[in-house]
C-alpha cells in the first residue's frame, strides 16, 4: 500500500484565467443561441461522463470549475476518481442542473477532461512499461500553451513524477548554455555561484568525458542526453550514486522498458504531453 497522498485538484485562483478563456471562447458575443433557441427556461437535466474507451481520467478540477461558473448550483458528482484506471463504457461523473447551463458548459468539461485524461493514460502506460525498475518516468516543459500545469497535474495521475515547472524552479544547464558558457566547468562553476543551498542545479551531457568533467563540480543530476542503452549503463556506473542519472531523448514505448534496466534514475519523456491523444468521453443526457 502506497503512503502517498492523494493528488489534490489545483487551486482555483491557478486555472480560472484559462477556464474562464475557455468558456468566453465558445460563448462569443451572444451566448449559446441553440440552446436558447430551444430549451426552456426552467428545464432541468441529469447527464453522465462515459468513457468510450479506456484510459486514467484527469482534468475533473477544470472540468467541475467551468460547470459551477456557468452555473454555480449544478451539482458534480465524482463516479469514478482521478487516476483511477477504468474500461470503456465505464460512467466517470454525473452532472445534475439547469438543462440550459449543462449544454452550455458541456464542449468546455469535456475539453479539458479528454486532453487531460488523455496525458494521466499515456503517462500510466510508461509508468507500467517500467515497473520493477529503479526508474521513474518524468515529464519535460513541452507543454501546451496555458496548459502547462494542468498537464503536469495529469501526469502525476498517471503515476509520472514533474520535472521543473518552469525556468525559475530549479537550473538545467543545456548543450546552448555549455556553448554559450564556455564548456561544462564554467557552467557548473556559474551556476554554483548564483543560487542557495535549495536550488537543485542539473546539467545535459552528450558523451562520457563530458559526464566525466561535470562530475568534478557535484551537479544534483546529469541529464545522459541521447545515448544508447550501453552508454547509459556505463554512465550510470561512473555516476555510481554521486548524483542523479535522467535518461532523455527520443524515449519511446518500446525503447524505455531497455532504458529503465540500465538503471538510471529518471526518463523523461517529452510525448506525455506534447504527443498524448486525446481520451474520448461523450456526455449523454441521462433520463
Amino acid at each position: 500500500m502506497s503512503d502517498a497522498l492523494p493528488i489534490p485538484p489545483l487551486p482555483d485562483l491557478i486555472i480560472e484565467p484559462l477556464v474562464r478563456l475557455a468558456l468566453t471562447e465558445d460563448l462569443g458575443r451572444g451566448g449559446d443561441i441553440t440552446t436558447d433557441a430551444v430549451i426552456p427556461a426552467g428545464a432541468r437535466m441529469r447527464a453522465v461522463m462515459t468513457a468510450r474507451e479506456a484510459g486514467v481520467a484527469a482534468g475533473y478540477d477544470a472540468a467541475r470549475l467551468a460547470l459551477r461558473l456557468v452555473d454555480p448550483q449544478a451539482t458534480w458528482t465524482t463516479l469514478v476518481g482521478e487516476g483511477v484506471p477504468f474500461s470503456k463504457g465505464t460512467d466517470l461523473v454525473r452532472i445534475e442542473g439547469s438543462a440550459r447551463s449543462v449544454l452550455i458548459a458541456e464542449r468546455t468539461m469535456l475539453n479539458f477532461i479528454g486532453p487531460l485524461s488523455g496525458v494521466a493514460t499515456l503517462t500510466s502506460t510508461f509508468v507500467d512499461k517500467v515497473a520493477g525498475t529503479n526508474a521513474k518516468i518524468v515529464c519535460t516543459r513541452k507543454t501546451t500553451p496555458g496548459f502547462r500545469a494542468l498537464e503536469k497535474r495529469a501526469v502525476r495521475l498517471g503515476g509520472g513524477v514533474n520535472h521543473r515547472l518552469g525556468l525559475d524552479d530549479a537550473i538545467l544547464i543545456k548543450d546552448n548554455h555549455i556553448a554559450a558558457a564556455g564548456g561544462v566547468a564554467a557552467a557548473l562553476k556559474r551556476a554554483r555561484a548564483s543560487v542557495g543551498h535549495l536550488r537543485s542545479i542539473e546539467i545535459e551531457v552528450e558523451n562520457l568525458d563530458q559526464l566525466r568533467e561535470a562530475l568534478k563540480h557535484s551537479p544534483d543530476a546529469v541529464l545522459l542526453d541521447n545515448m544508447s542503452t550501453a552508454l547509459l549503463k556505463e554512465a550510470v556506473g561512473i555516476v555510481a550514486g554521486k548524483a542523479k542519472t535522467e535518461a532523455s531523448g527520443g524515449v519511446r514505448l518500446e525503447t524505455v522498458r531497455a532504458i529503465a534496466e540500465t538503471g538510471v534514475d529518471y526518463i523523461s519523456v517529452g510525448a506525455l504531453t506534447h504527443s498524448a491523444v486525446n481520451l474520448d468521453i461523450g456526455l449523454d443526457y441521462e433520463s
